[in-house]
């Protein structure tokens, strides 16, 4: 279970550093703080460990992912932004789908998110042809 915790950390902290780099162009520790409500403090221990991993790098200011750290921190927003909308579509409240989908992005497997992926693109697509076909 700490294991889990601690994947998840992980795995949060490369999401925020993603979203703040790519909402303005680059991103510090006090965007990171900002982002996720912690202390500037907590994230700069958890940077250390993300460095020491290979995951990001420190340039001066600027926090950077690396290849590896980015991999990771694209995966997971794809898969957030998968469940975020897909529960909007379905009525389940901002808030609400925002909290499921942080929580589901960690824990879901490779191949059942790709599986889940596939069957509503796959629904979706036949819906588009039913629609055009009237």
């Amino acid at each position: 279970m700490k294991n889990r915790a601690k994947k998840i950390s992980k795995e949060d902290y490369l999401e925020a550093i993603l979203v703040c780099t790519n909402k303005l162009g680059a991103c510090r520790v006090t965007d990171i703080a900002e982002h996720m409500g912690h202390s500037k403090a907590s994230v700069s221990v958890a940077l250390s460990k993300l460095e020491n991993e290979g995951l990001v790098v420190k340039d001066n200011w600027r926090i950077l992912l690396t290849d590896p750290g980015r991999a990771t921190a694209e995966k997971v927003l794809e898969r957030h932004m998968f469940f975020l909308n897909w529960f909007e579509h379905m009525g389940i409240d901002t808030e609400t789908a925002k909290e499921d989908a942080c929580l589901i992005e960690h824990v879901i497997s490779d191949k059942t998110f790709e599986k889940i992926q596939r069957y509503i693109n796959d629904r979706n697509e036949e819906m588009l042809g039913a629609r055009n076909k009237n």
